[in-house]
């Protein structure tokens, strides 16, 4: 079944010829998998290269079963193709990305192929932090206006897996990485969100100007008839909005804090959630009504109303929506409370900016902060200084723990800080500080790799120290 464009019609119908697929993991199976029912038809061939550290496996030899030739344990692309499609893990620059462009007419990544193949009726969200929660909001919002709709990308569910069975009113919300945007060339959502854009992934593209390039590249092809929604908190969003007014594209700008002024915009006005489309405007769900919490929070469900309110949804509904969101998993996430403590799953806050937003949620008299894992080389400075004014008790535990604790204490602020050896010690060592009306929030500034495979395992690894702490009786001074 081909996918449908708008119209109800067939799309994808242009030939593919080759193709080559980078990487054997989860995005290069599903792309494999897409193309191989295609073979003998738009496609002609596919070759899939699994990585240097790619086996042989269940995986490889189901598609080879398909039809896909399949080859392992190389970077060395061999061949000519038409089309290489590479998997969002692979550097740009690196040796394999070279060898498959220098066989390839175009390389493009998953989601640009999903849009080649079903054009149309797509809504992207990108930003450093907040990405995940506002395209769930985003999605969450258009049902409860009566709209079809699905979250795709970088959220969990490829947008090639729902192509080919997806009907002609559903809208795509994609949540794009800055690799995957990288490897976009016509992709054409009709809203594309800018949250925000801060140092992460750097490595990866070479540099912040290089990583804030792809964020904007989600604008690329926006006309005049598409909105872009783009925070302007920081100075890399707001270069980027001086950069699409000039080309005359329709910009709500969005803020916390202050209404900006402009004919679209996102914003906050007595405590209320306020959105303007050309000059209408829409007054939505007070801050404190809603689940979610923390200024970035406000900031997510302002991107996503006027996502949502661009597009037909009903402010009413919009709405009731928003006051029904709960919080998502390891993402400022309720998770118990024991002895007249509350514990709190922040797993998801790898980098420093996504700390000093959750700490915005949060009284700093009753705040008892654990930061650590494994360390990144990122600048503490000013998630220090945050951190010291905005808790009592930092407990910095991991690979990083030690430099995040001198950090903390340079910065001159009013935390006790103490150290911890890895995660478990440091929630322990939280309940023993821990006072009734306190709250202990995992927000560790730090991927998870010294201690966990991700950032998952680790917010589940807390929970379930909550739950056997309350299960013990749980008890605080």
């Amino acid at each position: 079944m081909a996918g449908l464009s708008p119209d109800g019609t067939a799309c994808g119908g242009v030939a593919l010829g080759d193709v080559c697929v980078l990487g054997l993991g989860r995005t290069g199976e599903a792309v494999a998998s897409y193309l191989a029912d295609r073979i003998g038809g738009r496609v002609s061939s596919v070759t899939l290269y699994g990585g240097a550290r790619s086996d042989a496996g269940p995986a490889s030899r189901a598609l080879e079963e398909r039809g896909v030739r399949v080859v392992l344990g190389t970077e060395e692309v061999t061949g000519s193709y038409d089309l290489a499609v590479a998997s969002p893990g692979i550097p740009e620059g690196s040796p394999f990305l070279r060898a498959a462009a220098a066989c390839s007419r175009e390389v493009i990544g998953e989601p640009e192929l999903a849009w080649r193949e079903s054009p149309g009726r797509w809504l992207a969200i990108t930003g450093t932090n907040g990405k995940t929660t506002t395209t769930a909001l985003a999605t969450a919002l258009l049902r409860a206006g009566g709209e079809d709709a699905v979250a795709v990308g970088n959220i969990g569910t490829l947008a090639i897996g729902e192509v080919a069975a997806r009907p002609a009113p559903r809208w795509f919300v994609a949540e794009l990485s800055s690799f995957q945007l990288a490897e976009s060339v016509r992709l054409h959502p009709r809203v594309a969100v800018l949250l925000n854009v801060t140092p992460d992934h750097l490595s990866w593209h070479g540099g912040i100007e290089r990583y804030a390039e792809a964020k904007e590249c989600v604008f690329a092809n926006l006309d005049a008839h598409d909105l872009a929604v783009v925070s302007c908190e920081d100075d890399w969003c707001r270069a980027a909005i001086g950069r699409l007014e000039d080309r005359g594209l329709r910009v709500a700008h969005l803020c916390a804090t202050c209404d900006p002024g402009t004919p679209c915009a996102a914003f906050v006005r007595d405590d209320r959630l306020v959105v303007r489309l050309d000059g209408t405007e829409h007054e939505l769900a007070a801050v404190d009504e809603m689940a979610i919490r923390g200024s970035h929070n406000v900031q997510n469900a302002l991107a996503a109303s006027a996502l949502a309110l661009e597009v037909g949804a009903p402010a009413d509904l919009v709405r009731a929506g928003l006051l029904a969101f709960a919080p998502l998993e390891h993402r400022i996430e309720p998770c118990g409370e024991a002895g007249g403590v509350r514990f709190v799953n922040d797993s998801k806050a790898t980098n420093t900016d996504a700390v000093e937003k959750a700490l915005t949620a949060f009284d700093p008299r009753r705040l008892i902060l654990l930061m650590g894992g494994h360390d990144k080389g990122t600048d503490l400075g000013s998630v220090a200084r945050a951190a010291s004014r905005g808790a009592r008790v930092v407990i910095c535990f991991g690979e990083a723990g030690e430099r995040m604790a001198q950090a903390v204490e340079g910065a001159g602020g009013t935390s006790r800080v103490i150290r911890a050896r890895h995660l478990a010690e440091a929630f322990q060592t939280a309940c023993d500080v821990a006072a009734r009306g306190d709250v202990v929030l995992l927000s560790p500034a730090c991927s998870s790799f010294d201690e966990f495979s991700n950032f998952e395992e680790r917010g589940r690894a807390f929970k379930r120290l909550v739950a056997e702490h309350a299960s013990d009786g749980g008890g605080a001074r």
